[in-house]
């Protein structure tokens, strides 16, 4: 199937026209991935980290022409972009900090105990290993920092896994300049050329195929519940299911304490819009939900929220198909008391209703917000035990607030990834503590993050080595500890090396 790229503002076709990826193109792509795998992993983390840094360096060299094609193909402004590329490179000298100090690997040590009764303990020595090849999607909403050579891509790479990229059908040339950055940098660093390749396709067939392929360990997605879901069915489908790390669909729900509003109703009133139509709510941490106790207090802070929704001049949507999609959802929402239908859209509803109608808590990917008017705090306790897994959620309280609503709080730590105080959830700092995932929905497990260091762990496996003799031990495990890492020794914490008995 043959496809082109569009400017969404401008409706213009941008060559050149691209071509769905065939089977042989998709298993030459995996096959040389998966012939590339053992030299990737057995390669050092100094060189590993090089090339993550050549990565970053040839995205750099690109220059203009990188932000140009993209602002082309998504309709983003120059600034947006710049500062994604920014994240972009800043995302890869990171990991390759990561995997540059090597202690990610977990190495675990528990020497040998031949005299202990009434067994003997064996010496066992446990480390994180690559999965093999994965698969990552590009996302639509960040064409450079969750795309070819965003944050799924970086850390897999850290974590010493060749990775083939299913590029996304809506900035296709952008894809190809962000490739061409990474085959440099493999190319200068030395490695094989299976370690990176990408592939085009605007059929969903492209996408099932290179999941089901036999090569492919491990997938990393971030767009619909839709699309993730058919992804993580495929790859479960398998002869030899593997795992799918799918970021998806979150309304971001915040709950609005009724001091918090007395004291700076305006305030959160303008801060929600702002979140809300930040990047033409094309963000997965759009709070796309705001809840609150009935109240004078509550009707002036809703009226304020569509005065400042309907002041937001509507922005240019990624491309045909979500705005599209957001049009449709906006009109087919009935039955509700719309505040705003320009700019920001803001509608309204009753905590019954909410409750009642499923429909309501789905996400509308684009510049909206559901308010939700609970009758009593009762009320907006069942409501948080009513929500489906989110990446986030938000409390605006005071400390008396937070008090009173402590099990809300509680609770909500079993619905979400991040809670948010007093702030709003757009804008994730790429750092060692974020967490950007959730339960379901809003993630196909629950127990990772993709954004953040800790994202190295989703494309990494333990392997325990028992009883084997030092010179076959992978560096992490010997005695000498030559990588100098941090490691759980006997149950301690130490870079020290291991002097065996009589040594």
């Amino acid at each position: 199937m043959e496809f082109t790229a569009r400017n969404p503002a401008t409706k213009e076709v941008l060559a050149p026209v691209y071509q769905d990826a065939g089977d042989a193109a998709i298993d030459a792509a995996a096959w040389a991935a998966h012939a590339s795998a053992g030299e990737f992993a057995g390669a050092t983390p100094q060189k590993r980290a090089a090339f993550l840094d050549a990565v970053a360096d040839e995205l750099v060299a690109l220059g203009s022409r990188l932000i140009e094609r993209a602002q082309q193909e998504t309709g983003l402004p120059q600034a947006r972009l710049e500062g994604e590329r920014v994240r972009t490179v800043g995302q890869l000298r990171l990991f390759a900090t990561v995997a540059r100090e090597g202690s990610w690997v977990d190495a675990r040590i528990d020497t040998a105990l031949p005299d202990r009764s009434p067994l003997p303990r064996p010496d066992l020595r446990r480390m994180l290993r690559p999965l093999g090849p994965v698969a990552v999607f590009g996302a639509s909403n960040f064409p450079l920092a969750f795309s070819v050579a965003g944050g799924d891509t970086a850390s897999a790479l850290a974590a010493g896994n060749p990775v083939i990229v299913k590029a996304h059908p809506a900035h296709p040339g952008t894809s190809d300049l962000a490739a061409s950055a990474i085959v440099a940098a493999v190319e200068r660093s030395g490695l094989p050329a299976g370690v990176f390749s990408m592939v085009h396709g605007i059929s969903p067939e492209v996408s099932l195929a290179l999941v089901r392929h036999p090569a492919v360990a491990a997938v990393g997605f971030t767009g619909s519940q839709r699309a993730g879901r058919a992804l993580f069915d495929a790859a479960a489908a398998r002869p030899r299911p593997i795992p799918v790390f799918a970021e998806m669909s979150s309304v971001n729900p915040v709950f609005i304490l009724p001091s918090a509003l007395c004291e700076r109703a305006g305030a959160i009133a303008e801060g929600l819009v702002a979140s809300c139509a930040l990047g033409v709510g094309q963000l997965c941490t759009k709070p796309g939900l705001a809840m609150g106790i009935a109240s004078r207090e509550w009707d002036g802070f809703c009226d304020a929220v569509a005065a400042k929704a309907g002041a937001v001049a509507r922005g240019v949507m990624l491309h045909a198909g979500i705005a599209d999609a957001f049009a449709k959802s906006v009109a087919n929402l009935r039955d509700v008391e719309w505040l705003a239908r320009d700019g920001a859209c803001v509608a309204r509803v009753g905590a019954g209703e909410f409750s009642a109608r499923p429909e309501l808590a789905h996400e509308i990917f684009g510049p909206f917000v559901l308010l939700v008017t609970a009758p009593d705090e009762a009320a907006l306790r069942r409501l948080a035990g009513g929500l489906e897994g989110q990446l986030t959620a938000t409390l605006h309280g005071t400390d008396e607030d937070l008090a009173r609503a402590a099990d809300i709080v509680e609770l909500l730590t079993t619905k979400v990834g991040r809670l948010v105080c007093n702030g709003f959830p757009t804008g994730v700092e790429v750092a060692p503590a974020m967490q950007h995932g959730g339960p379901y929905p809003a993630t196909t497990d629950t127990r990772f993050t993709s954004v953040g260091t800790a994202a190295i762990f989703r494309f990494a496996r333990p392997v325990c080595y028992q009883n084997f003799p030092e010179p076959h031990l992978p560096d992490a495990l010997r005695n000498a500890n030559p990588l100098g890492l941090l490691r759980l020794v006997n149950g301690e914490p130490t870079r020290a090396p291991i002097v065996p008995p009589g040594g």
